[in-house]
């Protein structure tokens, strides 16, 4: 760990003591948004009994704020290059506590759903521009590194929010979750505001039509894939045709604006479109296998909601491991031969898991979720630093932003296809097949850049050795 504070000659970023408290900062983010939407997943039920309402109903305390997360992640992306990255992560922050503790103090499910809205455009203020925040603190020799301690990160919130959340609730009631990020939250905006890098800000003017363009195309987009989870019927379709409309006037929009919200340049980068491409399929898998195995675990093979926990835990934890090593062995070797040797693992483990059998134990399904926690580990940092390093620092925002957005969609792609799965009568061990089916995709991908990353690789070497010299 202390190499990544290290500092050499020629490095860039901030020096080793400023990035300690700059990554600090980032933690505290992280962690609140990701803890949240872990714990609040279990208070649904006791939300719907104190509120009185339906539990159909509850669940828009978690869509909401998903649907204006994934809405605003673009939005802001660009929005950081005209205000500063800092500023906007430390109102984030900022939102996300108040948000917070307005949610604590509801007492309507009406209040309780605006209140959520307002924190998951928070929580995309900050993880829109998480990555690039890394790529900004730390020197590029370390990028593959810092991106593998923010999947530490992002690892130990999921292992660590249903069992905080799970402590909470057996003590106390349902606000008490919403009121733990407000001490912590108002510790991070004042730790960003002092410790986050200080940036020029960009000139010029702002993609007003193609950010309500995205923010419109995204959030149908992800009404549809939750409605085709959920079998509704005529409103998923609805919403997808919404989608593709707004789609296509957002990639319309950034043709000509002189100030385009996404530059579509990005694109023509292999490395980068590649690496995209292997993380929304990835995703996919990972979002698939995280509800498939629920259904797995308690219908076919008998298991408690508690025992189904402990079942998914070696996936988070095997993350916390392979993450950092991975991201530190990329800084070395080539990521994307990294990142494929993790998605062939990933592979391996659902298929494993797709043929576990009714009459499996404990021990069946814990070594099998581990070996796919160990790919997803191995995956993810070098598959991160690719996406990350290949764009030129001044498009780092932009690259973050498509970075959160493919994984949230990925993620409810995955949720949407288990849904159309089992609201189609097929057996859930048929959609963990499909998780396999998306990642052997994402390996093509992976797999394709591989001699790309090698020349990046070597002319980083050289540069190094010109540094030396």
């Amino acid at each position: 760990m202390s190499r990544l504070f290290s500092t050499r000659p020629g490095d860039d970023g901030l020096p080793g003591p400023e990035r300690r408290l700059a990554v600090m900062a980032l933690i505290l983010g992280t962690t609140m948004a990701v803890v949240d939407t872990t714990m609040v997943n279990l208070a649904l039920p006791a939300i719907a009994a104190d509120l009185r309402v339906p539990a159909a109903e509850a669940v828009w305390v978690t869509n909401l704020f998903q649907v204006t997360c994934a809405a605003f992640l673009l939005v802001f992306a660009a929005l950081s290059e005209l205000v500063g990255r800092r500023r906007l992560y430390a109102a984030g922050l900022a939102l996300f506590a108040v948000a917070a503790l307005g949610s604590a103090l509801s007492r309507s499910l009406e209040t309780l759903l605006a209140f959520r809205a307002l924190q998951g455009v928070a929580a995309a203020a900050t993880l829109s521009i998480g990555p690039s925040l890394y790529r900004a603190i730390f020197p590029s020799r370390l990028l593959g590194s810092a991106l593998g301690l923010s999947s530490l990160v992002v690892a130990t919130g999921y292992a660590a929010g249903p069992a905080l959340g799970g402590t909470l609730l057996s003590v106390a009631s349902w606000p008490w979750l919403f009121a733990l990020p407000v001490p912590l939250g108002a510790g991070a905006v004042i730790l960003a505001w002092r410790a986050l890098p200080r940036e020029p800000r960009r000139s010029g003017g702002f993609d007003g039509w193609g950010a309500l363009c995205a923010m419109a195309a995204l959030a149908s987009l992800f009404l549809a894939l939750d409605g085709a989870g959920r079998a509704a019927g005529g409103g998923g379709w609805a919403w997808l045709a919404v989608a593709l409309v707004a789609g296509a006037a957002f990639i319309a929009r950034q043709r000509r604006a002189a100030y385009p919200l996404l530059p579509l340049s990005l694109f023509r980068e292999r490395r980068f479109s590649l690496a995209v491409a292997a993380q929304g399929l990835a995703f996919v898998g990972q979002g698939l296998a995280f509800v498939a195995l629920s259904f797995l675990y308690q219908r076919e093979m008998g298991f408690t909601p508690l025992e189904t926990a402990w079942l998914f835990t070696p996936w988070p934890l095997t993350i916390m491991v392979a993450g950092p090593l991975a991201g530190r062995l990329a800084d070395r070797l080539n990521p994307s031969l990294l990142s494929s040797a993790g998605l062939v693992l990933l592979m391996a483990g659902l298929a494993s898991l797709a043929r576990l059998e009714a009459e499996a134990g404990v021990i069946d399904g814990l070594w099998r979720t581990a070996l796919c926690g160990l790919g997803f580990g191995l995956f993810q940092p070098p598959n991160n630093r690719e996406l990350m390093a290949s764009v030129p620092a001044e498009r780092s925002a932009s690259a973050s932003g498509v970075m959160s957005t493919t994984r949230t969609m990925g993620q409810s792609l995955g949720v949407a296809l288990v849904g159309a799965g089992l609201a189609a009568g097929a057996p859930v061990q048929l959609t963990l097949w499909a998780g396999v089916a998306a990642t052997a995709l994402s390996l093509l991908a992976s797999l394709a850049r591989v001699p790309l990353a090698g020349e990046a690789l070597r002319a980083r070497r050289r540069a190094a050795a010109e540094r030396v010299q």
